[in-house]
């Protein structure tokens, strides 16, 4: 009778082993490190994780993981192996002598390189560089991840760094700060800097100017130079804080941070030139409130288009034509918090985690698949400060 019982028991193992491991696999694939940067001060000291699984939008929180003063915008390498944070400070003193030789009384900020660890998402500091210029509040990396390339909100100044093979980054390859008038009496003010799908340009926004730069980027030495046509003009006080491309690369949408409204242009590929095709606004009609916009994001399946209302504290949703490619707006719904600065739409486009500044908190919502609706998960998640929010795939 044991023998027989034990027969029935193993044979019932035997058969549930390749369930097992296909409930494992099928974990593994949706387990990414959810980090977040942070402006640092009595209750945050630099950027967090947590465990987040895709396929159900749970979040589970590992606590610090990386000392580092105002990590205001991370970006992750396309191995998924290195995070890299602007520290958003003006008295960087990594590199003191060097800062001092070569930009003079400038002040400046600071890039971090830092190793993540896959299993416990703690994250190693590799180095830090001069991010030249005060401020810096961006940092992306090329399509090939061999550069990294930061906006100096303060110092008025764009600047690529080179990645080594162990994630370290060298000093500067190349560094373009606008000296000429503005628009805002505080300066320039780049907010964002990112690179074409085929890495041939880089796309700056200038909140101080009311325009796009468009830059050429010569991925062999890491270098910018002025394109033809250089810029894209913006509505005057737009203030264009930060952009989204589609997945294909045809079109491009800029966030009006004064107006809050939404700029369409059509992007061509072959020569890095923007063409003005709509204007949305970002909130619900009837609204007289003060608001100023924040982040925006594209849905990965290229129906649905995101943004964050500061003021009105509310996630704007909206449809995209597939034929023309501009937006329609849909709804703005409560962003759960004070103040959302940034948000991040999970791997997969099933979720949607809104980073409340203001009332330091973080909220996850679904996302509506066939709508691109959007509706609370309930989830709230506790974060002193959010200002970014990053994937890191765990292998």
């Amino acid at each position: 009778m044991r023998r027989l019982a034990s027969s029935i028991a193993m044979s019932l193992l035997l058969l549930l082993l390749p369930c097992m491991a296909q409930s494992r696999k099928a974990s593994s694939r949706s387990s990414y490190l959810m980090y977040v940067g942070t402006y640092t001060g009595p209750h945050s000291q630099g950027i967090y994780a947590y465990r987040f699984d895709a396929a159900t939008g749970q979040a589970t929180p590992l606590g610090l993981v990386a000392e580092t003063a105002n990590p205001s915008f991370l970006a992750i390498d396309p191995t998924q192996r290195f995070l890299y944070a602007a520290n958003e400070v003006s008295d960087y003193q990594g590199s003191k002598e060097s800062a001092r030789k070569e930009n003079g009384k400038k002040k400046t900020g600071a890039i971090s390189a830092f190793a993540i660890d896959p299993k416990s998402g703690k994250l190693s500091l590799l180095n830090q560089v001069s991010s030249h210029g005060a401020g810096p509040c961006y940092v992306s990396l090329d399509q090939a991840g061999k550069y990294v390339l930061a906006a100096n909100y303060g110092g008025g100044s764009v600047a690529v760094f080179p990645v080594l093979k162990d994630g370290r980054l060298r000093e500067a390859s190349s560094v373009i700060e606008h000296t000429g008038p503005t628009v805002d009496p505080l300066g320039a003010e780049p907010h964002q800097i990112d690179l074409s799908g085929d890495n041939r340009f880089a796309i700056a926004s200038y909140l101080g100017l009311d325009k796009l730069q468009v830059y050429r980027f010569d991925s062999g030495d890491g270098t910018l130079a002025a394109n033809d046509p250089p810029v894209a003009q913006l509505p005057s006080v737009a203030r264009p804080r930060h952009f989204a491309f589609d997945p294909n690369y045809k079109f491009l949408y800029v966030l009006e941070e004064a107006a809050s409204k939404i700029d369409g242009f059509s992007y061509e590929a072959a020569t890095g030139t923007l063409r003005h095709a709509a204007t949305v606004s970002t909130l619900p009609e009837g609204f007289q409130g003060d608001n100023t916009t924040a982040e925006i994001r594209m849905h990965p399946d290229g129906k649905f288009l995101y943004s964050s209302n500061r003021g009105h504290d509310s996630i704007a949703a909206f449809a995209i034509d597939q034929a023309t490619g501009m937006p329609r707006f849909l709804e703005a719904i409560p962003s759960g918090g004070k103040k959302p600065r940034n948000f991040e739409i999970a791997p997969g486009g099933s979720y949607l985690v809104a980073a409340n500044q203001n009332s330091n908190n973080i909220v996850i919502f679904k996302i509506d698949g066939q709508t691109g609706r959007l509706t609370p998960t309930g989830q709230v998640l506790e974060a002193a400060s959010p200002a970014c929010i990053k994937f890191a795939k765990i292998k």
